[in-house]
């Protein structure tokens, strides 16, 4: 479910109702709701999200006074989309959290009066300012964002924070950007991502042209209040066709942003449920992006993403991992998202793009245990067996051979009768695998590497350090299965097997 069909679904910030109900939002809830909330199983246990109700994209990651905050977007009222607030944690090594105050909340008359939706962080001399989307409900006539339910207006906005633990915002009164270019057809209008570039700040916005595809438009400033429309630095055909969701037929990019990586430019953007990735050239003289290698991000459940620059200079990607399950269900179950794990990009030779898991996640790793070398494969995954479905997984099979694998769980009463998750391998059909019937390129390296995190109802698939994949799935009950993998394949095709649990960054699922 995509950010616009969640609709359908469902000046200084010191003070105000949208502070205490955000406040009491974190800190509050019905009795008993922690007690069920720490008994989920469901719930990760090394992935972040917020102690409880709603949360979707991350939001202006950012490295300031040697820690790492991340904020996302923030439901205060239950497990479900509505009254987009950011939330906000903090982190020595984008691993282990704490959550801290809400940090932006709408405005009672402001321009961000319906919502503070997404956006990002840069740091501007000895403060951080925050470009982020505001949202305002207004006739469908006057209106940028119609889902038949609201009609919206988005405007871009600005927030600073000299704080050093960004707790204390301030927000321009009036937004920065109050209208998308004259006269453009829009199909949306936010999810603004500025840059330094020389003495001059740049700054892409999500957009689009209806029945003709998407575009992320260009903008340039000089002290991020007063900013000057250029052109689209980046567009794309859609379907050619009309609907109610202009982001399903790819005439709305959502979520832009554009980074140098390895020598040359990495654009990605959000449609059509799922983050697509090009890397290219960007003409520092037109200010136009030229586009050469293409790509998915992620080929499973995976969204909005957006990157931020590490202490040691590496690009790390964060996703919205949604719920899969119905609407119903994690309304009921008191939480909904989570952030993906922090996921390092790297430009490859051939302009392809290299993804694996920060470092740093290994520290969580408890004692490894491996396949023994010439034992039967078959025992030897029974016996290397992750426990209630908290752990990590390193399978390789050998280059050039086929095989067929699936990744099942066991509850009391036997396996469970779908299986998580299936790969497969035929090297007829080149450098990918199918996963679950989605081909995943597997390009790079001496065989196939499936790494996989499995966290409570996630899978994290990174596949040759190449592509990803990633899954919820869901069971009754209060126990959690235990997971293996299961491979059919002759003898000798899967040449290693690695499996380590992974310790909790919380101790009750609830506070980091």
């Amino acid at each position: 479910m995509n950010r616009r069909e969640l609709l359908k679904a469902g000046m200084v910030l010191a003070a105000g109702p949208g502070v205490a109900k955000a406040l009491r939002g974190l800190d509050g809830g019905p009795p008993g709701l922690e007690t069920r909330l720490a008994g989920d199983p469901r719930r990760p246990q090394f992935h972040l999200l917020p102690k409880r109700n709603w949360m979707n994209d991350p939001n202006g990651p950012v490295y300031w006074r040697g820690k790492y905050h991340m904020f996302f977007q923030y439901n205060p009222d239950g497990a479900y989309w509505g009254d987009m607030h950011w939330g906000h944690a903090v982190s020595p090594d984008m691993v282990y959290w704490k959550h801290l105050p809400v940090a932006l909340a709408p405005t009672p008359g402001g321009p961000d009066a319906q919502g503070c939706f997404s956006g990002t962080a840069v740091i501007d001399g000895d403060e951080v300012a925050v470009l982020y989307t505001g949202v305002v409900s207004v006739p469908e006539a006057v209106a940028t964002l119609r889902d038949g339910v609201h009609s919206f207006r988005e405007t871009q906005c600005l927030a600073t924070s000299d704080d050093p633990e960004l707790k204390v915002w301030r927000k321009r009164a009036q937004p920065v950007i109050a209208a998308p270019p004259k006269g453009m057809r829009e199909t949306g209008f936010r999810d603004p991502s500025p840059w330094r570039q020389g003495d001059e700040w740049y700054m892409t916005v999500g957009s689009g042209v209806p029945r003709e595809g998407g575009a992320v438009l260009l903008y340039r400033s000089k002290d991020l209040k007063h900013w000057e429309y250029l052109h689209p630095v980046a567009s794309g055909a859609g379907e050619g066709k009309g609907g109610a969701n202009p982001v399903d037929t790819g005439d709305m990019w959502e979520c832009p942003e554009l980074f140098p990586l390895g020598g040359k430019h990495v654009l990605i953007y959000s449609a059509r449920g799922h983050v697509h990735w090009q890397s290219g050239v960007l003409d520092e003289r037109t200010m136009l992006f030229h586009a050469e290698r293409y790509g998915e991000l992620d080929y499973g459940t995976y969204y909005a993403a957006k990157t931020q620059v590490d202490a040691k200079g590496n690009r790390i990607v964060w996703g919205w991992i949604n719920e899969t399950r119905p609407l119903a269900e994690y309304k009921a179950a008191g939480w909904a998202g989570m952030m993906s794990l922090p996921r390092v990009l790297t430009l490859r030779a051939d302009g392809s793009l290299g993804i694996a898991a920060l470092g740093t996640v290994r520290e969580l790793r408890g004692d490894e245990r491996r396949l023994i070398p010439g034992a039967d494969a078959e025992a030897e995954c029974r016996r290397l067996t992750i426990e209630a479905a908290t752990g990590e997984m390193v399978a390789s099979f050998a280059s050039g051979k086929a095989f067929a694998a699936e990744l099942v769980g066991r509850l009391p009463s036997g396996e469970m009768a779908e299986p998580i998750m299936t790969l497969s391998y035929d090297p007829a059909d080149g450098n990918a695998v199918t996963v679950d019937g989605v081909r995943v390129p597997a390009t790079g390296g001496d065989g196939i590497e499936a790494h996989l995190y499995i966290d409570g109802s996630v899978v994290e698939l990174i596949v040759n350090r190449s592509a990803a994949y990633t899954k919820r799935f869901y069971y009754a009950g209060n126990e959690a299965p235990a997971v293996r993998l299961r491979v059919k394949a002759p003898a000798g095709t899967l040449r290693d097997l690695r499996v380590w649990p992974v310790k909790p960054i919380s101790a009750d699922r609830l506070t980091t």
